[in-house]
């Protein structure tokens, strides 16, 4: 790659990726000139903070503000440029036209090498309706300065948000806690799509217990004006069920969009998903033009397929790369395993790599075992429950998926997760791990290790599984559920139609199980079904244990309002 010493980076846009490529890009260059334009009024705000500042965790605003054009100046000698649109490229001749929005004024720039980081923009649906003063987005610093001024004086505001992924889940939880009253909508039947349904189910569960009203697989048929029959301050959302709900502001978390115009109108090659189509080195169909953030597509780690993926994390690590690649040091970015997490009032939910959906679309073979372990050593005060879900290759073990909620000790154990999913690790490797263990912390065979080795029992053929959405579908004549839960579990509650013989009793009544039936044994969450399982094979018995037992059968159950 030709080197960019003493030669002029022009970058389009700031935030994660255009911030992060113009730091590195001084730092290996500091004869460079390195212009870069933000049409916003903020060169680089910590956008994913926007909610908190809403709901008051974050009190100032300045907070937000990770980098201004003076610290820029100042430490990276950067010349930046806000409030300034670029409006067209010219790649023949390597110039950029340029718009001040105060202003009007247009002027042009040349470039040596051009990086574009121009981000995604909130998807806004022609639903009727849906432009009104009161229908905010969350994208940037300006938009919460919006939600704010409304929010100022609205006593017990009724808040409609509109999307159950991470915005709108952050804003719910934000909005709640300023004391509105909230009601998520949401098309799917499920909020936090990147996550398997039953696994989602805990989150339902957490919305309602903090007051959040849920409208799932019910999606906004439009947004009607106020009247004096139905009074409110924004509209009336309605679904398409026929609901109505009257709104005194309405969050639109419905996702995002690559921002491509500019790349578009420059003929630069766009993917079929609608981003900016890049090579390993984050290099467009225009060896001068560079790209990274949200605006690109990116090669899902698990799948090898295009993906949209719109995280900070990966974004920064793009731009530093990119300026890498710039400036004559190559390096490759080559996958993404969408590496998230989410709180949402007492509970942590996390992710990487692919859920059973991505999986099936990609025609991936795949196995899924759910566990219940605790956060840290049982013994020790205070130990939480986490449920947690690994996707596998059942021939070779391969690690391809993982997901995990619970109250503490969920970030753990998702990055432990991703870097054995980065690495190319299989179940045998989890269950080998040696991780850091005292019991505030950890336990002697941690959540990571006993997954592993639950896992191993499947490839190993020590346990045949039942997933919890088969129950539903069991015949009575040809399957027998059984409850190996002590009886004062049971009396909590348990899977209709199942028999119960615990544990411990169960090999003296094998005579009263049928032999002409496969059984399946369930627990609480999965360990005492395995025991039985192994008992009940060793006996003649066909027999499957149900991964993730009764908690996870019980947490998927449709939620009756």
């Amino acid at each position: 790659m030709e080197s960019m010493s003493n030669k002029r980076l022009v970058i389009v846009g700031g935030v994660a990726g255009g911030a992060s490529a113009a730091a590195r890009a001084r730092r290996l260059c500091e004869a460079c000139e390195i212009i870069m334009f933000e049409r916003g009024p903020h060169v680089s705000f910590a956008n994913c903070g926007l909610p908190y500042f809403v709901g008051g965790e974050i009190a100032e605003q300045d907070s937000l503000l990770v980098q201004t054009p003076e610290s820029l100046k100042a430490r990276f000698n950067l010349d930046v440029r806000t409030k300034t649109e670029v409006i067209r490229i010219d790649r023949s001749a390597r110039r950029i036209q340029v718009r001040e929005r105060e202003t009007g004024r247009e002027y042009e720039e040349a470039y040596d090498a051009l990086l574009l980081s121009t981000g995604a923009s909130p998807l806004k649906p022609p639903i009727p309706g849906i432009e009104h003063p009161n229908h905010f987005v969350v994208r940037n610093i300006s938009d919460v300065e919006k939600i704010m001024a409304w929010s100022r004086d609205c006593q017990r505001c009724r808040a409609v948000v509109v999307g159950g992924g991470y915005i709108g889940l952050e804003m719910a939880e934000q909005l709640r806690h300023r004391g509105f009253d909230v009601t998520v909508v949401e098309a799917l039947p499920q909020v936090m799509a990147p996550l398997d349904p039953e696994m989602a189910a805990w989150l339902h569960a957490e919305l309602r217990t903090n007051g959040v009203a849920l409208h799932l697989n019910d999606a906004v048929a439009s947004f009607e004006p106020p009247s004096e029959r139905e009074p409110a301050r924004a509209s009336i959302v309605v679904l398409k069920s026929g609901q109505r709900l009257p709104a005194d502001s309405v969050v639109l978390g419905l996702g995002v969009r690559p921002e491509t115009g500019l790349a578009k109108d420059a003929g630069l090659e766009i993917g079929k998903l609608g981003g900016i189509r890049v090579n390993e080195y984050l290099q467009t169909s225009d060896q001068h033009i560079w790209a990274v953030g949200d605006a690109i597509e990116v090669r899902d780690g698990v799948t090898n397929q295009w993906a949209l993926i719109p995280l900070a994390g990966p974004a920064n690590r793009q731009g530093r790369i990119a300026a890498n690649n710039i400036l004559g040091r190559p390096s490759r970015y080559e996958q993404t395993w969408g590496t998230a997490i989410l709180r949402l009032f007492n509970l942590a939910a996390g992710c990487t790599g692919a859920n059973e959906k991505s999986l099936r679309r990609a025609d991936i073979p795949f196995q899924a075992i759910h566990l219940h372990p605790s956060s840290h050593a049982g013994y020790y005060p205070g130990a939480e429950p986490i449920a947690l879900k690994i996707l596998f290759a059942p021939d070779s073990g391969k690690l391809l998926g993982a997901q995990a909620i619970g109250h503490e000790g969920v970030d753990k154990r998702i990055d432990v997760l991703a870097t054995a999913l980065k690495a190319g690790m299989t179940v045998h490797d989890l269950a080998e791990l040696e991780l850091a263990y005292a019991p505030p912390y950890g336990s002697a065979k941690d959540p990571i290790n006993l997954a592993g080795m639950a896992a191993q029992n499947v490839l190993a053929g020590d346990v045949a599984l039942a997933q919890w959405n088969e129950v539903a579908s069991l015949d009575p004549a040809t399957t027998l559920l059984l409850d190996v839960r002590r009886p004062d579990e049971r009396a909590l509650g348990f899977i209709p139609g199942s028999t119960h013989i615990p544990l411990d009793e169960l090999r003296a009544r094998l005579t009263e199980l049928p032999r002409e039936r496969e059984i399946i044994a369930y627990c609480q969450s999965g360990q005492r079904s395995y025991n039985a399982a192994r008992i009940l094979s060793q006996h003649g018995f066909r027999v499957r244990s149900l991964t993730g037992s009764y908690r996870t059968w019980k947490s998927a159950q449709p939620h009756e309002e």
